[in-house]
């Protein structure tokens, strides 16, 4: 192999060239395995669902739907009415945790519980976390179907139906969860609508990959999805020390045996960051998540890589972006080091040749990151989100640098977090209400 980079230690050479051809080819890659996941899903996906039952009313299974909320005086009212009148099924209840609320969500949920039979709420005294709320609302629990809503985040009216139909099916006995395609709802904002191409991305091409090629999900939709009960209290419920429960109870559920299924054609509408601050600290809790989640499973998959080899998979990709998230920022300090300093010295040749190979290397990922995204809006939704593709260059040069800056910057606390220096508690997002 001819090295690209001449460090005048051949085997040093050797390792340098093979890892920046790897992270070159990264993308391109993915993309293409995305590409045929998909496929491998649309033909091959034991548990995709293709006819939906009806289901009579008197044999509903019981579904508590419960919603965590912490602060949520905005959102909250708006979400419970919705889910008390809009739903299109009958055997549910509302439970809602009061995680230490000290707004007007108190006073909001108790007006709201007047006017609702189905609602119940319990009130934690101390702000513990959404993984805690979540722990002591399961045993207050009527259904043994649970599905967890998020305080901003409305369902389909077809959603609780649609989700049964996943549970009821003869083979679905080991179904841990059922993740939904998720949506935005506030499409006001550039910031907004790019996520709408993300959330395409993810959903559109990654999770059918997951589900139907690794036979499992690297993490659930945290704004809704629907549990099994027993699935939950086999896993030793939730991590309550772990920044994102979605993704930490994903895994737990698979190195337990159980089948995480992911469902497109069940729609819920969720409000994302509409600006750079509130996007930052989302991401911050994303990365540092999923980073907790692959320190905690390093043994596992070291030790056993054969036992699951979906998550082995994913532990693999999981790995690669941690590793391209770090020699990213690095590789773009010693770039701009070298080229003041060649700007320094008025050497215009190596300048020129900088800033070509970069355009090049920022055209390769450009190209690659079009075509998957392309291609998971063409499958997402039918296609209707295509009109959205314009802010996908604005999506791939902001938030690409942003998860990585976010996988950087939470990497040690997610370290002291696998220590036993972590914590649970959270911020309610900033909402803006209705205008």
């Amino acid at each position: 192999m001819f090295p690209l980079i001449d460090t005048g230690i051949p085997w040093l050479d050797f390792l340098l060239t093979l890892l920046v051809l790897v992270l070159m080819t990264y993308p391109v890659i993915g993309g293409f395995s995305w590409f045929i996941g998909v496929l491998c899903y649309q033909h091959g996906f034991k548990h995709k669902q293709n006819e939906w039952i009806d289901i009579p009313t008197e044999i509903e299974p019981m579904v508590t739907i419960m919603i965590p909320a912490h602060n949520e005086e905005i959102s909250i009212s708006d979400t419970v009415n919705y889910l008390m009148t809009k739903m299109n099924y009958s055997n549910y209840e509302v439970l809602v945790i009061d995680d230490g609320s000290t707004d007007s969500t108190p006073k909001i949920l108790n007006q709201l519980m007047e006017q609702y039979e189905k609602l119940r709420v319990i009130r934690i005294e101390e702000n513990k976390g959404k993984a805690h709320a979540f722990n002591v609302g399961i045993a207050f629990t009527k259904g043994k179907l649970i599905l967890s809503n998020d305080a901003d985040t409305a369902p389909e009216p077809d959603a609780l139906w649609k989700y049964v139909n996943y549970f009821i099916q003869p083979d679905s006995f080991n179904i841990a969860a059922v993740s939904a395609n998720m949506d935005v709802k506030n499409r006001t904002t550039i910031l907004a609508k790019s996520q709408t191409v993300e959330f395409s991305s993810i959903v559109g091409i990654i999770k059918r990959t997951q589900a139907g090629v690794l036979g499992s999900l690297y993490a659930y939709s945290g704004a809704n999805k629907m549990y099994r009960k027993d699935a939950l209290i086999d896993a030793n419920l939730f991590r309550q020390d772990r920044a994102t429960e979605d993704i930490s109870i994903a895994w737990d559920h698979q190195s337990k045996g159980w089948v995480s299924v992911f469902a497109p054609d069940i729609i819920f509408y969720m409000e994302v960051p509409e600006n750079l601050k509130m996007l930052y600290r989302q991401r911050r809790r994303w990365a540092k998540g999923g980073t907790e989640v692959w320190l905690t499973n390093f043994k596992k998959v070291l030790l056993h890589p054969f036992q699951h080899i979906g998550r082995t998979v994913m532990f693999i990709d999981q790995t690669l972006s941690i590793i391209w998230a770090f020699v990213f920022w690095i590789f773009l300090f010693i770039f701009i080091i070298m080229l003041i300093n060649f700007l320094i010295e008025g050497n215009t040749e190596r300048v020129y040749h900088m800033l070509t190979m970069n355009f090049i290397f920022v055209s390769f990922e450009m190209i690659a990151g079009l075509m998957q995204l392309g291609t998971s809006m063409l499958i997402d939704d039918n296609g209707n989100k295509l009109k959205y593709f314009i802010f996908s260059p604005f999506y791939m040069l902001l938030f690409w640098m942003m998860n990585a800056a976010a996988i950087v910057i939470t990497f040690i606390p997610a370290v002291k977090t696998i220590l036993g220096y972590g914590k649970g508690t959270w911020t309610s997002p900033e909402r803006r209400g209705n205008e």
